[in-house]
């Protein structure tokens, strides 16, 4: 192998006394340096755009969650509440009330959820940070904490005292469907807006957050019942594990998911597009890379001489035929590591400088993965080595 490795290096870093070899040569090894460099600067944004979206609803979805395995009602007991303080790796829960109602601001109404929660939400949720206007939730009077998207809709300010915010819910049973008069069919409850959170345009135009005792009061449910557990874990934990400590205490009437679970779709949809722009960069590669097979054909063709020589001195014609195979990953694998070194450099360089911006304020989010660099090294040798090995076979016809 160090026989036809010399020859190759030979043949790919001494200039031929053809310039058209060399130009060629020169093309294929811009577009392995082009390819390797756009396909990872694409994988970065990416791997960025998708941490940038997940960040938005990390800050509303927790580790974990415990929701009713049937209907709509999770009975809770105090025993089982007490269990769940024993588990060591919850941090925290919060218990929540959820239920679609209707609300109606002045002469506006808009469909949305009302969440009630407890003392320990912001604990288990990072939803401080999403308020832009007002304040958090207080236990002095009625109060919620509505959406950005839903207080454009209704025009709702924070603090009005004078035109509060009124929130319908449809009474349980059938009397209340048959009854003419419409407002006898809605149990209502007023209360102020004291802060307006953005976390993103879907949880914007849906959530209205109250406390747990409001919600109940309103949706007429025992002091045991609740949509929903939410649970903070330490960072160590194992969520599996967890989640079946804390099915057991259920005992099996709920279903515990992730934080990844109840983003399924989200995920899914990012996962998708990643796979998508992954294959058309790869075509985009696959393309630059018959350059290789041309540079590495013509250049048989031009050591043809040079071939019947080493063939007449005792090269096998496997021995030929690897020159030029290792002509080509050479060139496949320079190019590429050079191309990833400067994508690499132009990501961290957008990391720590934020070169391109979306907004005056908001850098494009990239992101440094390890992943990524293989996934780039990977696609480059693998598509290299079979560009050089078809390109290689023909150095048999030289011999003829």
């Amino acid at each position: 192998m160090k026989f036809p490795l010399y020859i190759a290096k030979r043949y790919l870093f001494t200039k031929s006394k053809s310039n058209a070899i060399n130009i060629i040569t020169i093309i294929a090894a811009i577009g392995v340096f082009a390819g390797a460099f756009s396909l990872f600067i694409v994988l970065s944004g990416f791997s960025g755009l998708r941490d940038f979206s997940l960040s938005f609803s990390n800050e509303f979805d927790p580790d974990l969650k415990a929701i009713p395995a049937q209907g709509k009602v999770l009975n809770v007991s105090e025993e089982q509440l007490a269990e769940i303080q024993q588990i060591p790796e919850v941090i925290n829960f919060s218990k929540i009330i959820e239920e679609r109602v209707i609300l109606s601001y002045k002469s506006k109404t808009n469909p949305a959820y009302i969440k009630g929660v407890d003392e320990n939400y912001r604990r288990v949720n990072q939803i401080d940070s999403a308020i832009v206007f007002g304040t958090w939730l207080t236990s002095s009077e009625p109060q919620v904490v509505i959406g950005n998207g839903l207080s454009r809709l209704l025009d709702v300010g924070t603090f009005n005292y004078q035109n509060l915010l009124k929130i319908m819910v449809p009474k349980p049973g059938k009397a209340a469907i048959n009854m003419t008069n419409l407002q006898d069919a809605f149990r209502a409850k007023q209360a102020i807006v004291s802060g307006i959170y953005s976390v993103n345009e879907e949880l914007d135009d849906k959530y209205v957050f109250t406390h747990i005792n409001y919600a109940r009061e309103l949706l007429d449910m025992e002091e045991t019942e609740f949509s929903a557990i939410e649970f903070k874990l330490t960072p160590e934990a194992d969520l599996a594990e967890v989640a079946e400590k804390i099915n057991v205490i259920f005992e099996g009437n709920a279903i515990i998911k992730t934080r990844a679970e109840l983003n399924d779709a989200l995920n899914k949809m990012l996962n998708s597009e990643n796979l998508f722009v992954y294959l058309i960069f790869t075509l985009v590669l696959t393309i630059a890379l018959f350059n290789v097979v041309g540079s590495i054909i013509v250049m048989i063709l031009d050591k043809r001489e040079n071939i019947k020589t080493l063939y007449s001195l005792g090269a096998t014609p496997n021995q030929i035929k690897n020159i030029f195979f290792l002509q080509g990953m050479l060139m496949t694998g320079l190019g590429g590591v050079i191309g990833l070194s400067f994508a690499i450099i132009l990501i961290l360089l957008q990391m720590n400088y934020d070169l391109v911006m979306i907004t005056p304020s908001l850098p494009y989010p990239v992101q440094m993965k390890v992943e990524n660099i293989l996934i780039v090294l990977i696609t480059i040798f693998t598509l290299g080595l079979i560009a050089s090995y078809i390109a290689a076979g023909r150095s048999k016809k030289a011999l003829a």
